[in-house]
């Protein structure tokens, strides 16, 4: 089912593209959009991981690291990988103040997963290993493949809709959308947003958070994890990487745009409060101590792992 619903993805981005193309250039314009789609998608399925992490300067660490939390945060991935029979991925360190994490890589066996800086230095240890389990189930669900190839394509699309925007004052007659077609194509990054939403629907994100809370084995220390990092990612920590390639938030355990402007139409994430009460009952259900998480403000940090 994944596979198909990839299929089905890049079919969809390539009409766009080639739709893009024709208001350009007309019907060569189109074929010569299709010939880069096809390159595109060719080339993001075997390469778009390593262009996330390279967009984000991801850097990658091991248990030998002499920083005390990031060789901790590295065994725990490690750990924790190993027990959801998952071969052992790559680890990465973003440096950004904001807390937040994602995995990219087109399948299990060329997996990475990577935290911000930020996200170690305010979380909890317990609370950093239900964040990263939740980013090893999406590698164990092997969602990692959609989220990654699309973000590479949708951003492509709106690189393509500036190009349109600042060519749409040609007379060009030969050219089907003039002034007009420009600001069509303009509009089509909003809709490659609509279609990575759809691509990565609300029902993965809480199956991630369901099998996460199993590899990590603490469904509370996850949810109260996801409050921290809403109140941040809201607060006075941008993610300025994200920001500026706004395609790629849906790959984040919590959406990591401030909201402002026409970012919310990348919101790809179902509410927090609603996974947290979804993880709430997981717990309840498993028997565990559901300590509620109590919402905090962006002046509450926890510490180095208090």
């Amino acid at each position: 089912m994944n596979h198909f619903k990839t299929y089905m993805l890049l079919a969809g981005l390539t009409a766009l593209f080639m739709g893009a193309g024709y208001l350009i250039g007309g019907p060569t314009g189109m074929l010569i959009a299709l010939a880069i789609a096809v390159a595109l998608n060719a080339f993001s399925y075997w390469n778009a991981d390593k262009i996330v992490l390279r967009t984000y300067g991801a850097v990658e660490v091991d248990e030998r690291h002499p920083e005390p939390l990031v060789r901790a945060y590295a065994a725990d991935v490690v750990e924790m990988a190993a027990k959801a029979g998952l071969p052992r991925p790559r680890v990465m360190i973003i440096d950004s103040d904001q807390p937040n994490a994602f995995a990219t890589g087109r399948d299990p066996d060329h997996a990475a997963v990577a935290a911000t800086t930020g996200l170690l230095s305010l979380l909890t240890r317990d609370e950093i290993r239900g964040v990263m389990a939740h980013e090893l189930a999406h590698v164990k669900n092997r969602d990692t493949l959609t989220m990654t190839v699309t973000a590479t394509i949708a951003g492509a699309i709106s690189a393509l809709a500036n190009f349109a925007f600042f060519l749409g004052g040609s007379r060009d007659e030969e050219r089907p959308g003039g002034v007009v077609g420009a600001i069509a194509v303009a509009l089509l990054a909003p809709i490659a947003a609509m279609l990575v939403q759809m691509a990565i629907s609300r029902a993965r994100e809480y199956e991630a958070d369901r099998v996460g809370a199993g590899i990590g084995g603490d469904p509370a220390a996850l949810a109260r994890a996801l409050e921290k990092i809403e109140a941040y990612a809201r607060g006075g920590y941008v993610n300025y990487e994200a920001e500026r390639n706004p395609a790629t938030a849906h790959m984040f355990i919590i959406n990591p745009l401030n909201g402002k402007g026409a970012d919310s139409l990348f919101s790809t994430h179902p509410a927090t409060h609603n996974r947290v009460e979804a993880l709430m009952r997981l717990g309840v259900g498993q028997g565990t101590t559901a300590r509620r998480p109590t919402p905090v403000t962006t002046s509450a940090g926890a510490g180095p792992w208090g």
